[in-house]
């Protein structure tokens, strides 16, 4: 039996199943994408961030997924306004003090534009006089809006942020909304 959904979550979907929110509101969650009962999220993805997540039936695993204490490995693609230069990057491999403490060191390069990306609804705001870069980010923690904060910590606002992998499971050309089943070998 299988253990192990992946799900490329689009933006503005929230991370669970029902919406906890305000009296009449209509947020859409992982519902309106899947209907396998038992499987949850392992770890959690802000409503306004795409991307991978995996979902499992098995607890022992969404804790070796999520914890903190098992290190395991998400990788971003992170659109940021502003041009990084070597010493953003620098700062973000060895760790930015956040109000909640110093984060792990992080790999961190900047990439090209990625080609097989999916355009976002509603697209990112553009501004003429601003440049924007993208970044590939590793990290091996999961603070609430880490990456988000790391990246204005340096100067760079993200713009659009994009989970990518977890240890071993990828996106690839799953698009958003789009699920499939996987092993657990990922894990």
């Amino acid at each position: 039996m299988n253990s192990v959904i992946l799900f490329n979550k689009p933006f503005g979907v929230l991370s669970q199943f029902t919406d906890k929110g305000t009296e009449g509101s209509a947020r859409p969650t992982l519902s309106a994408y899947i209907n396998e009962p038992g499987y949850y999220p392992a770890g959690r993805l802000d409503k306004d961030s795409e991307g991978l997540m995996v979902l499992t039936n098995n607890g022992a695993l969404q804790a070796r997924i999520a914890h903190p204490k098992y290190k395991r490995p998400k990788t971003y693609l992170v659109q940021v306004e502003g041009t990084p230069d070597e010493a953003a990057l620098e700062a973000l491999r060895k760790g930015v003090d956040l109000k909640d403490g110093r984060t792990a060191p992080a790999k961190a390069s900047q990439v090209e534009a990625p080609e097989e990306l999916w355009p976002r609804d509603p697209p990112v705001r553009f501004r003429k006089t601003v440049p924007d870069a993208w970044l590939r980010l590793t990290i091996r923690e999961g603070r609430n809006r880490q990456v988000r904060r790391m990246t204005a910590h340096v100067g760079l606002p993200t713009l659009r942020l994009i989970r990518w992998q977890i240890g071993d499971w990828s996106l690839n050309d799953m698009r958003p909304g789009a699920w499939r089943w996987a092993s657990e070998t990922g894990a």
